[in-house]
């Protein structure tokens, strides 16, 4: 089943997939444009994986093998819903989107061996965690103005049940901007997949239901201007639209 948050006549709701629309939890069927759309979940704690693509890491010239995952946190700020807008610095030269599974937790994880992972998978949806090159100091110590900058991370429309998604380490991941393909992969090409990443967070830490985790990018790292409409697709999860904005937008309507 997939899942959705909205603000639909004033008030957030709960919603599910139906045919010709969204359906609220009050029983009410509406179309599609005429909701909000918020981030499917209220994210907790959200981890996000730097360079598991290797592909990816080529394309940033960055070829040293790591010992250890690449991760990094993102605050709640930063998380807005699909059909959002999201605003590009007027002093940044190159801001690129991100197309990556996201990984919902259901249930309280630690010390979890990756044979037993999937148990504690709640479901998966869509994130475009844009980047801001300039910013970034290096690789291992990711300056907190590439990735935590309000508004860098749409993510959604759904949260699909886990039970629905025969293999998640086999999926396609689309980007297109203004329509055209920019960036195409697959799952299947992390270096680290969902159960070893669940397996190595939970050896020092507890990972709790609304966590989530960001499983990286594939290659395709396009420059996008103000005005471009971005869409990140994952095959079988979901189809999500954003809008790159001024700073001056932002700044009126904040």
């Amino acid at each position: 089943m997939k899942h959705a948050r909205v603000a639909y006549d004033g008030t957030i709701h709960d919603a599910i997939e139906a045919a010709g629309g969204v359906q609220l939890n009050d029983g009410r069927v509406v179309s599609e444009s005429d909701v909000v759309w918020l981030p499917p979940i209220e994210p907790k704690t959200v981890f996000t994986l730097g360079l598991n693509y290797a592909d990816h890491a080529k394309e940033l010239s960055f070829s040293a093998k790591q010992k250890e995952p690449l991760v990094f946190f993102k605050g709640p700020n930063t998380f807005i819903g699909h059909r959002s807008q999201t605003y590009r610095p007027s002093d940044v030269t190159f801001m690129h989107y991100e197309c990556e599974l996201a990984v919902v937790i259901g249930k309280t994880a630690r010390n979890v061996k990756k044979e037993d992972a999937y148990d504690y998978v709640r479901g998966y949806t869509v994130a475009n965690d844009y980047a801001l090159r300039d910013y970034l100091e290096n690789y291992y110590r990711p300056n907190l103005r590439v990735k935590n900058r309000d508004t860098c991370t749409p993510i959604g429309p759904w949260l699909v049940d886990k039970e629905d998604i025969e293999d998640p380490m086999n999926l396609a991941l689309r980007t297109y901007v203004n329509g055209e393909l920019t960036q195409q992969g697959t799952t299947a090409d992390m270096m680290l997949g969902i159960v070893e990443l669940i397996e190595y967070l939970s050896e020092f830490m507890t990972l709790n239901p609304g966590d989530v985790l960001l499983t990286g990018t594939p290659k395709g790292s396009v420059d996008t201007k103000v005005g471009d409409e971005v869409i990140t697709e994952v095959e079988g999860v979901g189809r999500l639209v954003n809008t790159i904005v001024g700073e001056e937008t932002y700044v009126q309507h904040a």
